[in-house]
C-alpha cells in the first residue's frame, strides 16, 4: 500500500517550497483605483502587471496568499500543444475558428518567452519540444488526425513513430520550441516590477460581491470596498457570477503530480499521453540535477473513491518508464473545464461592460492565464484582438456545448440524488489517526476526520454552494463536492469555490457510537 512509504505522506508543491514569495497586508480601508483585479494566480498577476505598465492604477485582491491556488500546483508547461485539441476543434467550429485558438495561445507563448529572455528572469526556463504520444491503435489514428489538423492550421509540427523517451509509443505529434519554467519565480518578478510602478496588492482580502454601475464597487468580506472603473475576476472559479451561470457551464477536474529523481537518464522534452490516463512528464533542474514531474490521472472532482490510488498509478508509471530513484514531492491540482473546452475570457456577461472574467483553463493555465491578462488589458484599453470573440464568455456553440451541458447537468443531478440517499456510513469512533470518512451523526450524514493528535473533527457534509454532498479526499485530506468542484478543509473551511461559506461544524459528543 502506498509503495511502502516511498511516496511522501503529505502533499507539498515543489514550486511553493522552493520560492520566497513576498507577503502583503490585507485591505483595511476603502480605496479608489482604475482597475481592481481579483485573484493572485498567473491570470490575475499578469492582468495587473500589464495594466500597470499601461499607466493604470491597479489594486489586486487575493483571498489567501499569492500563488497558493492552481498556479502553484501546475506542471508549468508553456505550450500551444494542449493535448489532441485541434482536430476536435476543427470538427465543431471549423478551421478559421480553430486557428483563432492557436493564434491566441501562440501569442501568449511568445509573450512568456520574450518577457523571460528580455528581462533576464531567473526562472529555470528552458526551450523544449512538446510531444503527444499514443500507445494504442485507437489513439494512433487520433494522433494522425491531429497532425493533419496541424497542417490545416499552419502549426509547425512533426508526425513521429518514436520519441526520445521510450514510453511504448506507436506514434506521436511534436511541436518544437515550446517551453517550461518555474512559474512562481517568474510571477514573483512580475509582482516586484508592478509594485515598483505603483500597483497595490492585498492578501487575505476576500472579495464577496461587485456592485455594478457607472463605477464598480468590489466589496470585501471585512466590509471594505474598492471603487474602480473596471474589475477583472481571475479567481479560478468566478466569485461573482454576473448572471453568467458559470457553475452550470463548467466542471472541475483534478490531476496528480509526483516529483521524482529517475534511475534512467532523461533526454529532455515534455511528454503527454493521448490516452485517458493523460500521463505527463517534464523536468526541472534542482541543484544541478533533474527533478522529473510525472503527472496524470485526471478525474472529475469528488468522484473518485480513493484518491491515493492516483498517486499509486503515477508512481507505477514512473517506475516502469524511467525508474524511480527517490520520490521527493507529491501534489494535486484542480482546474475547470468549459462546455466546449475553451476558456471563458472577456466580459462576464453581455450586460456587464466593465466586469471581466478569466476561467476554464482546462489544465493549460500557463498560456491561457497569460492570454487572459493580455485580452483583459486590450479590452479595457478598447484594443480587442480579433480572436476575442472566440473566447468570449457569452458565446454558445451548439456542438459540443449542448451535449456537454445536458451531460453535466444530468451528472450533477445524479450526484445530488446519490448523496442524499447514501446510507453506507461509518462510525466516527472507529477512525484511526489521520483518517477521514462519511459517518452518521444523529442518524444523518456527516463527515469525520481524526487528526494526527487524535482530535476528531466533525462537519456537515452538505456543500454550502448548492446542497450536494461532499466526499472525503484521502490524498489531500479535504472534503470535495462532486457537483461543482467546491473543496473544504477537514474542519470545513473553504479551499476552493464556487462555495463561499464553510461547512457547518458538528459537536463530537453527538456522534453515534
Amino acid at each position: 500500500m502506498f509503495h511502502e512509504g516511498k511516496i511522501p505522506e503529505f502533499s507539498t508543491s515543489y514550486w511553493r517550497e522552493s520560492t520566497d514569495v513576498p507577503s502583503f497586508s490585507p485591505l483595511k480601508e476603502n480605496i479608489d483605483v482604475d482597475v481592481a483585479v481579483i485573484g493572485g494566480g498567473i491570470a490575475g498577476v499578469t492582468t495587473a502587471y500589464l495594466l500597470t505598465l499601461e499607466g493604470k492604477s491597479v489594486a489586486l485582491l487575493e483571498a489567501d496568499k499569492l500563488f497558493d491556488g492552481t498556479t502553484s500546483h501546475t506542471t508549468a508547461k508553456m505550450t500551444t500543444q494542449h493535448g489532441l485539441i485541434y482536430d476536435k476543434m476543427i470538427g465543431y467550429v471549423g478551421e478559421a475558428e480553430a486557428a483563432l485558438y492557436y493564434e491566441g495561445n501562440n501569442e501568449a507563448l511568445k509573450f512568456l518567452q520574450h518577457t523571460i529572455t528580455s528581462q533576464n528572469i531567473s526562472c529555470d526556463y528552458t526551450v523544449e519540444d512538446a510531444y503527444v504520444y499514443a500507445t494504442t491503435d485507437t489513439y494512433v489514428k487520433k494522433v494522425e488526425k491531429e497532425y493533419e489538423a496541424y497542417k490545416k492550421l499552419g502549426i509547425e509540427g512533426e508526425h513521429l513513430t518514436s520519441i526520445p523517451l521510450d514510453l511504448g509509443e506507436k506514434a506521436a505529434v511534436m511541436i518544437p520550441d515550446q517551453g517550461q519554467f518555474h512559474p512562481l519565480k517568474y510571477l514573483v518578478h512580475l509582482v516586484k516590477e508592478m509594485t515598483a510602478k505603483g500597483a497595490q496588492i492585498f492578501e487575505t482580502t476576500q472579495a464577496v460581491d461587485i456592485k455594478e454601475g457607472k463605477t464598480q464597487t468590489v466589496v470585501t468580506k471585512e466590509g471594505h470596498s474598492v471603487n474602480c472603473k473596471d474589475v477583472a475576476c481571475c479567481t479560478h472559479f468566478p466569485f461573482y457570477d454576473g448572471k453568467g451561470f458559470y457553475f452550470s457551464r463548467m466542471y472541475a477536474s483534478r490531476s496528480y503530480v509526483l516529483g521524482i529523481t529517475s534511475e534512467k537518464p532523461y533526454p529532455g522534452g515534455m511528454y503527454l499521453s493521448a490516452e485517458p490516463s493523460s500521463d505527463s512528464l517534464r523536468y526541472t533542474t534542482v541543484d544541478d540535477q533533474k527533478l522529473l514531474l510525472v503527472g496524470g490521472q485526471e478525474h472529475t472532482t469528488g468522484r473518485s473513491e480513493e484518491t491515493l490510488k492516483h498517486y499509486e498509478a503515477i508512481y507505477s508509471f514512473a517506475h516502469n518508464s524511467v525508474g524511480v530513484k527517490e520520490c521527493l514531492y507529491r501534489w494535486s491540482a484542480q482546474d475547470l473545464i468549459s462546455l466546449d473546452e475553451t476558456p471563458y475570457i472577456g466580459r462576464i456577461s453581455e450586460n456587464s461592460p466593465h466586469v471581466y472574467v478569466a476561467t476554464g483553463f482546462r489544465k493549460w493555465g500557463m498560456t491561457h492565464g497569460t492570454l487572459s491578462g493580455m485580452m483583459i488589458r486590450d479590452a479595457i484599453l478598447e484594443k480587442e484582438k480579433r480572436y476575442a470573440s472566440f473566447f468570449t464568455p457569452s458565446r454558445f456553440r451548439p456542438n459540443p456545448s449542448v451535449k456537454n451541458l445536458v451531460t453535466q447537468n444530468m451528472e450533477v443531478a445524479a450526484e445530488l440524488t446519490k448523496g442524499k440517499l447514501d446510507f453506507t456510513r461509518g462510525n466516527a469512533y472507529n477512525l484511526k489517526k489521520d483518517e477521514g470518512a462519511v459517518v452518521s451523526v444523529n442518524g444523518k450524514r456527516a463527515g469525520a476526520y481524526r487528526d494526527r493528535e487524535g482530535c476528531l473533527h466533525l462537519v456537515d457534509t452538505t456543500c454550502t454552494h448548492m446542497g450536494c454532498e461532499v466526499e472525503w479526499n484521502s490524498g489531500e485530506r479535504t472534503w470535495d463536492c462532486p457537483c461543482h468542484g467546491s473543496r473544504f478543509s477537514y474542519d470545513g473551511e473553504v479551499v476552493e469555490g464556487p462555495a463561499q461559506k464553510p461547512l457547518a461544524s458538528l459537536e463530537d459528543e453527538d456522534s453515534e457510537k
